[in-house]
């Protein structure tokens, strides 16, 4: 017999506040403007300008919510969608004393190339085909078949291999070199192609290295490479190597696609006032808005009208969205600013004395949970700020997350910051003979030896995140 049973959960609903805020809370400062543009065209009941005290009813005025003040809500919005917050461009309220990025899509500079081939309607199709392919690495990674079919149904247009790898060809003469190609070693080839007139002999052995031996160069298996190419003088291959680790391997660019000089917009000022640190939101951070008084006066209008009326009901809830929506999005701005300054003023306590010279040495060991503990947040809180905002300082614009690292114990019992034992590291690493480079053994040893008690899989790991090979791939002739 089969028994019925009633269980009792518990679970947190956030108000659409509370998700506004979080929402608002992710996006950097950049990004910031765009949103609030996208609100102010989305709800008329919110208009730009400062608040004044009678420009809602007073049911509006003073509506916070008591559960607005901890967020624990990481696994609620573990899988959230932020890609509503796009940026858009929108250059006539530029703040002019701070760095905006001027750029150029990857796109955009390859379709300016296309242009100037002598092609015909049906070939510039297939062109511009081919240019929306290709990846913001510079790879088209697509099969050629694939963008047939593309071309079939989105364009009428059919045609074959042979006529698309024509075009291909073309492409790939453009700048940057080695752009189009399919894969890595098809990109090196591309850019050994544009030096063949040199007709030097780094170039000749190079270009051999990447279309006969390219698996054995991807090993470091230097004596195959000379066995199969016939080379007996070692300095052949040693300056063709050379000339191949000085290529680009991604002639895209950034992973954004973007060719462009890049300026990082600080969500924080930082200054040193004779020794005083003063932090200040950067002022995008603070769109001045406020409720509608039109709308305001409307609902008050509407409320005295009659009630049974039923598109009188409709337009009253309407207008009382709408200002509902233009009050949530005030006040998560404001708790924006809130969280953010909370944020960032815990973190300069915590690296006050770095903070005061910018010596990288005096950066403690600090992570998410000791901020949060001081600003009485929950981590995930942290997280977004951390994940998403820089500062600008006397020395520089950092990210937050760049202050935040894990501590490694010393022999007198200390703690010190991983990043100076990454330094550390990346300094023994330099400094090894390489024909004979250190194993993740041998560096812990060494570290050790310095003081740092430290495992190998972290030697492991702390390499890693510097992006430096293990020891046989760091070998050199």
């Amino acid at each position: 017999m089969q028994k019925l049973g009633l269980t009792q959960s518990l679970q947190q609903k956030l108000s659409p506040q509370q998700i506004q805020f979080i929402k608002l809370l992710q996006i950097p400062t950049a990004e910031l403007e765009a949103r609030v543009e996208e609100e102010l065209e989305d709800n008329p009941a919110l208009e730009e300008g400062k608040e004044e005290q009678d420009d809602a009813p007073e049911e509006y005025e003073e509506q916070e919510s008591s559960d607005d003040n901890e967020l624990d809500v990481e696994d609620y919005l573990r899988d959230d969608d932020f890609s509503g917050y796009k940026m858009h461009g929108d250059g006539d309220n530029e703040d002019k004393e701070m760095p905006i990025a001027m750029h150029t899509t990857l796109n955009e500079r390859l379709m300016d190339q296309l242009g100037f081939l002598r092609l015909d309607e049906r070939q510039y199709t297939i062109g511009k085909q081919l240019i929306g392919s290709i990846e913001s690495d510079g790879y088209i990674r697509r099969e050629l078949e694939a963008i047939i079919n593309d071309l079939a149904f989105s364009q009428n247009i059919d045609t074959d291999v042979d006529e698309v790898e024509e075009i291909l060809r073309r492409i790939q003469e453009f700048d940057p070199p080695g752009i189009a190609a399919r894969d890595l070693q098809e990109c090196l080839l591309l850019q050994l192609e544009r030096r063949s007139d040199e007709q030097n002999v780094d170039v000749i052995v190079a270009k051999q290295i990447i279309s006969e031996c390219f698996d054995e160069f991807t090993k470091k298996h230097y004596g195959k490479i000379m066995k199969k190419l016939d080379l007996e003088d070692e300095d052949y291959i040693k300056d063709a190597i050379e000339l191949i680790r000085k290529l680009n391997p991604k002639p895209g660019g950034s992973s954004s696609g973007l060719v462009r000089t890049q300026y990082l917009i600080p969500d924080f000022i930082l200054t040193n006032n004779n020794g005083e640190l003063e932090i200040a939101l950067n002022s995008r951070n603070a769109p001045e808005l406020r409720v509608s008084r039109s709308y305001s006066e409307m609902l008050h209008a509407y409320d005295k009208s009659d009630k049974s009326d039923k598109k009188l009901k409709e337009t009253v809830s309407f207008v009382k969205q709408k200002l509902d929506a233009a009050k949530w999005f005030i006040d998560a701005i404001k708790q924006r600013q809130h969280t953010l300054l909370n944020t960032m003023r815990a973190i300069v306590d915590f690296q006050y004395e770095y903070f005061l010279e910018g010596d990288e040495s005096k950066l403690r060991p600090m992570i998410l949970k000791d901020i949060a503990n001081i600003i009485n947040m929950d981590i995930s809180t942290v997280s977004r700020v951390a994940n998403s905002k820089s500062v600008q300082t006397d020395f520089g614009i950092f990210p937050l997350k760049y202050f935040f690292s894990e501590g490694i114990a010393t022999d007198s019992g200390e703690d010190v910051s991983s990043r100076e034992v990454k330094s550390e590291l990346k300094k023994i690493i330099d400094d090894e003979e390489k024909k004979r480079p250190l194993s993740d053994d041998k560096l812990e040893k060494l570290l050790k030896a310095k003081g740092y008690n430290i495992a190998r899989r972290t030697v492991a790991k702390y390499r890693e995140q510097l992006n430096i090979p293990v020891a046989r791939l760091r070998k050199e002739l």
